[in-house]
């Protein structure tokens, strides 16, 4: 008994050490990150070309079907082609003066929660294809995912789409499963808006909801005072009482915001009929169509194998670097605060299932 009980001393000792040791750890790295100052050097670009994803996929199935002797022949004539292929590289390097047909796809994705987190990535990849775009012959794809969510979040996505509209590149937008919402505001953006037969769009609206715990506390002879320097600094509250005035003034934030949501995709979807289909309602894919949320039923994948046949396209994604501390699993607060926004955003995609 007294072996175990100093066994059991011994690796609480060791696990405190180790703890500590990464505490340590984790506080020198994080101010070293610091000391660094700029956070552009914490990811990198991701390059990668589909053109050759799709082709290997094709020559792979055709390999398979074949007979040992049809597949010795066809590696063979392909290992022709591809250095025939190599050449052509070369000599087009060479001679990069001169003007090339053939344009690029630039494939870019977002996948929106609530907090619409994948602005900063997006914005990171728009900067890096704005730097080498040409308006004439290139074009932007964004494979877009989202129900939505703050309004605030979404508009700053949506602005990153602009300024490839700005910039006079095309933009195509790929909905295969949900863009509604702040979701649809980022897809209205662009020319053409290309979705699956079952994709979810629309719901052009605005939504807010909070609990109010005034009359529990009340009950339990607890008070809550809100003390604001502006009559309009809080309207709503969750655990004062709320009042008449406050919803109304609430209320008429909600309908200018919804004002502006309108016009937002008025201006960029000018054939819409607004009034119709801004009362946030949803609509699938083949519907979207009728009422012209979209331009065309496809999924992405139709899209960018058909558009292998006329240009380069290159899928380009920012990746941000983990921290030590996260790598190690100390950013717990971090971790919370990821769990609690899921949960919310949960809740909000229950009105798509």
């Amino acid at each position: 008994m007294e072996f175990l009980t100093e066994y059991g001393l011994f690796l609480a000792k060791i696990v405190t050490f180790v703890v500590a040791a990464l505490v340590v750890i984790s506080v020198i790295m994080s101010a070293a990150q610091k000391d660094r100052g700029d956070n552009e050097g914490e990811g990198e670009l991701k390059i990668r070309k589909l053109n050759e994803k799709y082709e290997k996929l094709r020559e792979t199935i055709q390999s398979r079907l074949m007979s040992d002797q049809q597949r010795k022949a066809f590696q063979k004539a392909r290992k022709k082609e591809q250095k025939a292929e190599k050449k052509a590289a070369k000599a087009k390097k060479d001679n990069a003066g001169q003007d090339d047909s053939r344009g690029r796809v630039y494939v870019l994705d977002f996948d929106g929660d609530i907090k619409a987190s994948d602005t900063d990535p997006l914005r990171r990849a728009i900067t890096a294809v704005l730097s080498t775009a040409d308006p004439e012959k290139d074009e932007v794809v964004i494979r877009l995912e989202s129900g939505g969510g703050l309004v605030h979040s979404y508009g700053l996505a949506a602005a990153q789409l602009d300024r490839i509209r700005s910039k006079g590149v095309r933009l195509t937008a790929c909905v295969d499963k949900v863009a509604a919402s702040g979701g649809y505001m980022m897809a209205c953006v662009a020319d053409r808006i290309v979705a699956s037969p079952f994709a979810i769009l629309g719901s052009i609206g605005v939504v807010a909801q909070l609990p109010n715990f005034h009359r529990f506390l009340k009950k339990n002879d607890v008070d809550f005072e809100v003390l604001t320097a502006g009559e309009h600094k809080r309207t709503m509250t969750i655990f004062g009482e709320n009042t008449d005035k406050g919803r109304q003034k609430f209320l008429e934030d909600l309908e200018d915001t919804h004002g502006l949501f309108k016009e937002y995709v008025s201006e960029r979807r000018p054939d819409l009929d607004i009034a119709a289909v801004a009362n946030g309602d949803i609509w699938f894919g083949k519907r979207a169509l009728e009422v012209k949320l979209i331009d065309e039923i496809k999924t992405s994948d139709e899209y960018l194998i058909e558009a292998c046949d006329r240009a380069d396209v290159v899928s380009v994604a920012y990746q941000r670097k983990r921290t030590l501390p996260e790598k190690l699993g100390l950013a717990t607060s971090a971790a919370l605060e990821h769990t609690v926004w899921k949960v919310l955003g949960a809740f909000r995609n229950q009105k798509f299932q």
